[in-house]
């Protein structure tokens, strides 16, 4: 069973509600849900906190994305309780903040991550905020169990990927057509979300960006400090 799993909660300490900030007309989470919506799996779920979930609920429900609520702070617990409320195997696991998430870029992930019998896979290349990492439930289920640092919690993957001597972690280099590691098109800061407004100014037509279409972009409009695999 693949699953989806889009984490998200509207208690940034640095951007409040950035999950639900208008971009191009439509909400920031429902850019990453409507690329992630173009993935082939079984199950989309949020997975976000008890306080978020009825401000995210209708926005997932309009997007086809089921809700599950957990820890606000404990990352990796929520995650490991969406696995075992749906029984997920694989997870394709990606994050609110990353509108520019790319459908592509996450069908190449899940291809390697199956045909590699890997635990963990995350692509080094492309700009930070356009990738997903993919895990496999019962790592992700070993590492909740064994996790105590709170940075391990925190970002639910590094407990994994950090220990290639336990895991089957795969990390490859994506070739010329979608490197540049030095950009980044994810939100963090109000300084973050100007650039993405001007960005889907002038790319977004009402369906995902292209990740080629956002590198030429970037390439044509940036000089390595304008807009960037997320948290890997």
């Amino acid at each position: 069973m693949i699953g989806v799993v889009l984490q998200a909660r509207l208690s940034s300490s640095r951007l409040p509600n950035k999950a639900l900030l208008p971009l191009a007309g439509r909400p920031v989470i429902e850019h990453a849900m409507s690329a992630l919506r173009d993935l082939a799996a079984d199950r989309y779920v949020l997975a976000t906190d008890h306080e978020s979930a009825a401000q995210l609920e209708p926005v997932a429900a309009a997007c086809g994305f089921e809700v599950f609520a957990g820890d606000p702070e404990d990352v990796l617990a929520r995650f490991a309780g969406a696995v075992r409320r749906y029984r997920l195997s694989t997870v394709v696991r990606a994050t609110g903040d990353n509108p520019a998430v790319s459908t592509e870029l996450a069908a190449i992930s899940l291809r390697a991550h199956l045909n590699r019998g890997a635990e963990y896979t995350g692509l080094l290349g492309p700009p930070l905020g356009t990738c997903v990492e993919v895990l496999d439930a019962e790592a992700l289920l070993r590492a909740d169990r064994e996790a105590v640092e709170r940075y391990d919690r925190e970002h639910v993957a590094p407990f994994i990927y950090h220990r290639p001597e336990q895991f089957r972690v795969f990390r490859p280099e994506l070739g010329r057509r979608y490197r540049m590691p030095e950009a980044r098109v994810t939100l963090d800061t109000y300084q973050d979300y100007e650039r993405l407004v001007e960005l889907y100014r002038r790319l977004y037509r009402g369906r995902p960006i292209e990740v080629t279409t956002l590198l030429a972009e970037l390439l044509d409009h940036t000089s390595g400090s304008a807009a960037g695999c997320r948290k890997a």
